[in-house]
Order: structure tokens, then sequence, then C-alpha cells
């Protein structure tokens, strides 16, 4: 398993970037622009992963701005920790079968998610291509929210 990223949901792209870029020194390494999801994600680095050319591998921090905003309450804007993994399909029945729920079940064979004890979402993906969607995932309703 290998820690991949932390996401933050953002009201204030431009805000946000300025914070975390010119004050707090991270550095923008990816954008994703979605205009069918209306979402843009920026992932963004320390500036140490970024000078040894490893941001692939470093743990980034997402920021995810949907353009239609919300006012996030509750915690909302803290979005997840994603982790990726090796195969998909074993570790979410390794922790179901120690009485984890898995909230969304990797139907796709390559996303789900759980949530800790303290309710914090935890995305598992998995490492390299998606596997082909197996039973009893693909048919496997999600369960709460994720």
């Amino acid at each position: 398993m290998r820690y991949l990223h932390t996401m933050v949901r953002i009201k204030d792209l431009d805000a946000s970037l300025d914070f975390y870029t010119r004050i707090f020194g991270l550095t923008e390494v990816r954008r994703i622009e979605n205009d069918k999801g209306r979402f843009t994600l920026i992932f963004l680095a320390a500036d140490e992963d970024v000078e040894s050319g490893n941001t692939n591998k470093a743990p980034l921090l997402e920021l995810t701005y949907n353009w239609d905003t919300e006012d996030y309450t509750g915690g909302r804007n803290f979005g997840h920790l994603a982790y990726e993994v090796d195969n998909i399909y074993e570790t979410c029945q390794r922790v179901m079968d120690l009485g984890v729920v898995i909230n969304r079940p990797p139907r796709d064979g390559n996303m789900a998610f759980i949530r800790s004890p303290d309710g914090i979402s935890i995305e598992l993906l998995q490492k390299g291509p998606a596997l082909p969607p197996a039973e009893p995932w693909a048919s496997m309703p999600n369960t709460g929210s994720w």
C-alpha cells in the first residue's frame, strides 16, 4: 500500500491557490479540469518532493474546486485520504472480513471508499489499470456516505 493524497474542498480557487502556493510554499504539479463533472482538481507537492523530481510518488495535497460551490458543513471540506493498493478486490475483502463496511464498492475495479472509526473517508485506488469488473463488487450497492 502507498499513501497518495489528501483531498480538501475549496470555495475560492484563487484565494486557495495563493495560500497553498505563495504563502504556504507548495507547488502545483498537476491539474485536471472536468467540464462534465464541473470541477477542477489541483495537486500540490512540497518543495523537497518537487526538487527530487519524484512528484509521481510523493504524497500530494489535492484541492477540489467544485464550480457550483456550496457552503461545506460538518467537515465536508475535508474530502478523504487516498491509498493505492496492489489488488483492490483483495484489499476490500480483507477489510470487510475484519468488520469494515465498504461504503462505495469497487464496481469499476478501480476505486472504493471505506470510513475510519472516526468517520474519515478513505479512498482505495487500484495500482495500475483497473481490474475487470467482478462479483460481488460489480452489483454491490453503496452503503451510507463516502
